[in-house]
């Protein structure tokens, strides 16, 4: 397969409190309890940095969430209803990538598609792409097929599965870096190939997937 690749011009901090009862007030007991505290903050502060990465909660989180309807079916929760296509198409800040969807022909695939992930670009991703190139990307089934597939990772993935090398429907492999509410694509693995590609609103669930929203355009790796 020829590479997709268009022309380049073209987020628990935990802190325990300690509740320490004094039995006596000598000096021995104060040095006891004081080195106690030492090691239990110690402790406290290692688990501190463990579940710094972890996600906030099982909603959707990033900046990006902010652009999604606060209510309707195109909301977080109107989204859960139905399937990604059908989900994806009430939601306003999704609607260049379903434009897209409907040109390759495969929505019904993904709305009959059991337990998928989608890396779905926001329609800022679409604009930046040179017009001249994103035309002729939608022009070319096979090509915007190539590369919408790309998108879709087999099997549905929580924030915590995210990171690492992921078959998709294409037939290939997708690379996602990070932990925690940070994830991102590496550079390579975008349209403009100048920089990488971040998840700015994640875990979006819809009937059949889950949904990690990035502002960027993937590209298939070349053949």
């Amino acid at each position: 397969m020829t590479s997709t690749r268009l022309p380049r011009f073209a987020l628990l901090t935990a802190a325990s409190s300690l509740v320490i009862t004094l039995g006596a007030c000598g000096s021995d007991d104060s040095s006891d309890n004081a080195s106690g505290s030492s090691s239990d903050s110690g402790m406290s502060s290692s688990e501190s940095s463990e579940t710094s990465a972890m996600p906030m909660s099982d909603e959707p989180f990033g900046a990006g969430c902010s652009a999604v309807p606060a209510d309707g079916e195109g909301s977080f929760t109107g989204m859960t209803d139905d399937p990604v296509g059908t989900a994806a198409s009430n939601n306003p800040a999704l609607s260049t990538l379903v434009s897209a969807v409907s040109a390759a022909g495969l929505v019904d695939s993904l709305n009959t598609a059991e337990d998928i992930t989608v890396l779905a670009p926001a329609n800022p991703a679409f604009e930046a792409v040179p017009a001249d190139a994103l035309n002729g990307l939608l022009a070319d089934q096979a090509q915007l097929t190539a590369v919408l597939t790309h998108h879709v990772i087999e099997g549905r993935l929580a924030p915590d599965e995210l990171a690492g090398t992921h078959t998709t429907l294409n037939g290939d492999e997708v690379t996602v870096e990070g932990s925690g509410e940070d994830f991102s694509v590496a550079a390579e693995g975008t349209v403009l190939g100048t920089s990488e590609a971040s998840v700015i609103c994640g875990n979006v669930q819809t009937a059949n997937a889950t949904v990690y929203i990035i502002d960027q355009v993937l590209t298939p790796p070349a053949a």
